[in-house]
């Protein structure tokens, strides 16, 4: 059909539309070509090259430190909190080692898990910074199989595919899986725990603390620190470590876990599976920003190994004595009883905890240094990431501040290190027994003050 002659109307305008709009373009062409070359859009300049701003630098060799007077000004209101009870502190120039202010710093106090700090430094001048403990099964005779207890309280019931509680953990089902491999039948599962001695309960502990979660008896071998809930924040602890360790493993051979019993002597046989644990430095870093009393009292025993004592609660805490002592830390005053801090009828001064971080963070014993690093960071880490944030001078010291926690009854103290704001570093070490109900807070103040001090006149 031809078109109508409405239709050729219509193209005749689109065309001419068309025509028009091309004839625009060709004279909008013509006019860009026809432009001196400097009408052009410039090529902006590329930036220049980015700089490195790194944030964090050393401290200056030549900060003014902070004269006693000026300090003992700015500690007056603080020191003078009521909800502090008894207190006793010391604070010490890091560079020079000098006292800058003491009250009652010969005094034996409660020191709570400010202990750790001592723990962590006799494991650093006495072990290698890449130790494993080692748990062993061993087959001692037809269908007997003997899981061997090595000290490490990391190994872990949580099943392939969930998280461990410590980090990097070996597994009650990795030994399994060997035992299997080896093919050696398996009838009953024994627990050899002869690497400790003494009693599992360190004088001065709460057995119910067993219950709250914050310590399980010391046996040589649990599972998951001692936690009955291995991923859990809110598990008790167990009051059969070792036992239900081994019983975790029998059930994961397929053994009747009622069968499994704990030996009274130790085992020989020949070794069929073994794991490891992490290296010390993983441990101590979980150990000092969660404040593992479980972890500590291992650590404390690891010590004790090394250095030819029990392992058992009094054997640990020689040996610590001994390693700080031969770093020439004055320890004389110190009544220990457990390498956790847990116990009440601890006994540290200030002057004992200063000494520790002091020569941590001094020249002559640069293996106690990574204790510095070790330390929980105000307002960022550990035992003290929610603290320090609260108040203008508490946000002032974040990040500037760090320090080892300790929390009892009616007991607050830090032992650690603070920058103030002249780039002085000052170690210190506050101890707080029969504290109001705002004691923690108060003490926070307090060290809160050696940040914005300066107090060089």
């Amino acid at each position: 059909m031809r078109p109508t002659r409405w239709r050729r109307s219509t193209y005749l305008l689109v065309g001419a539309a068309v025509t028009v709009l091309v004839v625009a373009l060709v004279v909008a062409a013509a006019l860009i070509a026809g432009r001196p070359r400097s009408d052009a859009v410039a090529v902006k300049p590329a930036p220049a090259p980015a700089t490195a701003d790194p944030g964090v630098v050393p401290v200056s060799g030549t900060a003014d430190a902070p004269t006693p007077a000026g300090l003992a000004r700015a500690l007056t209101r603080v020191a003078a909190d009521p909800n502090l009870g008894q207190f006793t502190g010391r604070i010490t120039d890091a560079m020079t080692g000098d006292e800058l202010w003491a009250r009652g710093a010969h005094v034996p106090m409660q020191p709570a898990s400010t202990n750790k700090v001592l723990t962590t430094g006799a494991a650093l001048l006495t072990l290698d910074r890449d130790a494993r403990l080692t748990t062993r099964v061993l087959t001692t005779a037809p269908g007997v199989v003997v899981l061997v207890g090595g000290g490490d309280p990391t190994l872990s019931a949580a099943p392939p595919g969930v998280d461990t509680w410590y980090r990097d953990a070996a597994r009650i089902t990795d030994l399994a899986d060997q035992v299997r491999r080896s093919g050696v039948p398996v009838r009953t599962v024994q627990v050899d725990v002869s690497a400790y001695s003494g009693p599992p309960l360190a004088p001065g502990w709460d057995p119910l603390d067993i219950d709250g979660g914050d310590v399980a008896p010391m046996e040589s071998v649990m599972l998951d620190g001692g936690r009955t809930q291995p991923v859990s924040v809110d598990s008790s602890r167990s009051r059969t470590p070792a036992l239900d360790a081994g019983r975790a493993l029998a059930a994961a051979l397929r053994v009747d876990p009622a069968t499994v019993t704990v030996l009274p002597s130790a085992a020989r046989g020949r070794e069929i599976a073994s794991v490891q644990s992490p290296p010390l430095m993983a441990r101590l870093r979980e150990m000092m920003n969660a404040s593992d009393n479980v972890m500590a009292e291992s650590t404390g025993r690891e010590v004790a190994a090394a250095s030819g004592h029990p392992q058992s609660f009094a054997g640990a805490v020689d040996a610590v004595l001994d390693a700080l002592d031969a770093a020439d830390v004055d320890t004389g005053s110190a009544r220990l009883l457990d390498s956790s801090g847990l116990s009440v009828d601890d006994r540290l001064t200030a002057e004992t905890l200063d000494g520790v971080i002091g020569a941590a963070a001094g020249d002559d014993h640069p293996r106690l240094r990574p204790l510095v690093d070790l330390l929980p960071i105000a307002g960022g880490s550990g035992t003290l990431s929610n603290r320090y944030l609260d108040t203008d001078a508490g946000r002032a010291s974040a990040g500037y501040l760090r320090a080892k926690t300790g929390s009892l009854t009616a007991t607050n103290s830090l032992a650690g290190i603070v920058t103030d704001t002249s780039g002085r570093v000052l170690t210190f070490a506050l101890l707080s027994n029969q504290a109001g109900p705002t004691g923690r807070t108060a003490l926070d103040a307090f060290a809160a003050t050696l940040r914005s001090c300066g107090c060089a006149a």
